[in-house]
C-alpha cells in the first residue's frame, strides 16, 4: 500500500440502504474506487449482494460503472485483525472523536463539520514515521 486516505460520513443507520446512499455520495465526490475493503457487516454484505444483482440484471456492466466497484474484499468472519490497516484508522478516528465530543451534545451540522476536521487530521498524517 503506497497511499491511504480517510473519508468519513455521517449515516442515519447501519442498514444496507443507508450504506448504498453513502457509497453513492462517496463516488460522486471522490470517483469510483478500484477496490473496497470491509468487514462482514450485514450492511456491507447486503450492499455487495445488491450491486452484484444489478450487474447480473443488465446486459452491459458499463451502464452501471458509476455505481459498482470493481472488487469488494471482505475480512474473514470474526477476524477484525485482518483489517489491520483500516482498523488502525478507525481506532484513531474514534480516539479523536471521543476527545472532541466529550459529553457535549452536538447539532448535526456541528457533528458533520467535526467529521470533516477529523478526516483532515487523519489525511495529513505521513504514511510512515519521519
Amino acid at each position: 500500500m503506497t497511499t491511504k486516505a480517510v473519508h468519513l460520513e455521517s449515516v442515519s443507520s447501519l442498514s444496507t440502504e443507508a450504506f448504498l446512499f453513502t457509497l453513492d455520495r462517496f463516488v460522486a465526490r471522490r470517483g469510483l474506487p478500484s477496490s473496497i475493503y470491509s468487514d462482514c457487516g450485514t450492511n456491507f454484505v447486503g450492499a455487495a449482494r445488491q450491486l452484484r444483482e444489478l450487474v447480473n440484471q443488465h446486459d452491459s456492466r458499463d451502464q452501471l460503472s458509476g455505481h459498482i466497484p470493481c472488487e469488494w474484499h471482505f475480512n474473514p468472519p470474526r477476524a477484525p485483525s485482518f483489517g489491520g490497516i483500516w482498523e488502525a484508522v478507525v481506532k484513531s478516528a474514534k480516539s479523536l472523536l471521543v476527545r472532541a465530543i466529550n459529553s457535549r451534545v452536538w447539532t448535526l451540522e456541528e457533528f458533520i463539520t467535526l467529521l470533516c476536521t477529523v478526516e483532515a487530521a487523519l489525511n495529513s498524517r505521513p504514511l510512515v514515521p519521519a
